[in-house]
């Protein structure tokens, strides 16, 4: 477990699952994945469950407002139960049921696409009206900056109360350095005039075993996390930055796939191009920054590379 309050061992676990919620737990099994927090799936009165536990509790109030959003096409797990445990906090939710979207190989990717895009839809169709704000947003649903334009360039700041506080540090002193960081900033900062500023609801982290799928369908799309309000287009940007990173994947455009699909549901996209591009430069800064921050020089340099590589593919 890496960004969590410290690790927390299995029979910890079901000593604390077991004083919490009374009677046996059973299948008592910890998960790999997970960046900020750990994890476990288990049973109880017959029905299946996560714990997680990490330090951010903001993470969690935010899963508990995103299971609000749960639909049909976006189904998102319930968030029963929230509170302090270990030193940080835990969370309780329904568990669902699936492959991780990240291990699926071409064939199916391409039958899920239907799916896929009708989860984009779902979350492009949430009403924010009780919600106020632009970019990451908090445990009270409400989100910092004015605008997306300014949400967007926030990017480039480096806050000593920030998560990953300490990054541009990092990031100068990697073998990468800062220079092709500073190049796309600088023409993230040209383009970001041409940006929507109609607010909708992003997941931001759709890879990353966030996903479940099941043959042809998504069955749960979970950790809101970094979740943010802003352009539609930006989930759709995290699978076409991301594409080259499985290469199982290699021969779908999900640029052109997703276009197809507008055209098929009657949708215009002004702009279409500019504003995806705008969210694959940022996608690719954001990247950056997280892995500075972590010490992943090969990742970072990747994702230097691939962000540079798309903008001077643009158009």
């Amino acid at each position: 477990m890496s960004e969590t309050h410290g690790t927390v061992d299995e029979a910890r676990v079901a000593g604390f699952l077991g004083d919490r919620l009374g009677g046996q737990i059973g299948d008592l099994v910890p998960v790999k994945q997970g960046e900020w927090s750990q994890a476990f799936f288990f049973r109880h009165a017959d029905r299946d469950y996560v714990v997680r536990f990490g330090a951010y509790l903001e993470d969690f109030a935010k899963d508990r407002i995103a299971a609000g959003y749960r639909s049909p096409g976006l189904p998102v797990p319930n968030v029963l139960d929230v509170g302090e445990a270990f030193g940080g906090y835990y969370a309780i939710s329904e568990r669902l049921f699936g492959a991780y979207v990240d291990s699926i190989d071409g064939a199916q990717m391409r039958a899920l696409l239907p799916s896929l895009f009708g989860a984009l839809d779902a979350m492009r169709l949430v009403d924010l009206s009780a919600a106020t704000g632009y970019g990451g947003w908090g445990a009270d649903g409400h989100a910092p900056f004015a605008s997306w334009q300014a949400a967007l360039l926030d990017v480039g700041n480096d806050p000593q109360t920030g998560r990953i506080a300490g990054w541009r540090a990092g990031l100068a002193s990697s073998p990468t350095g800062a220079a092709p960081f500073d190049e796309a900033f600088r023409h993230l900062q040209m383009l970001v005039s041409c940006c929507h500023e109609e607010r909708y609801l992003i997941h931001s982290d759709l890879l990353h075993y966030n996903v479940l799928v099941a043959e042809d369908r998504i069955t749960g799309v979970f950790d809101w996390g970094c979740g943010l309000y802003g352009d539609f287009l930006y989930d759709l940007a995290w699978f076409c930055f991301w594409a080259p990173w499985f290469p199982a994947w290699n021969s779908i455009d999900f640029r052109e796939e997703a276009l197809r699909h507008y055209v098929a549901i009657g949708l215009d996209v002004p702009h279409f191009e500019e504003r995806l591009l705008v969210c694959q430069i940022h996608i690719g800064l954001a990247g950056q920054a997280y892995q500075a921050y972590k010490g992943y020089w090969s990742d970072l340099e990747a994702t230097a590379k691939r962000t540079l590589e798309i903008i001077a593919a643009r158009p």
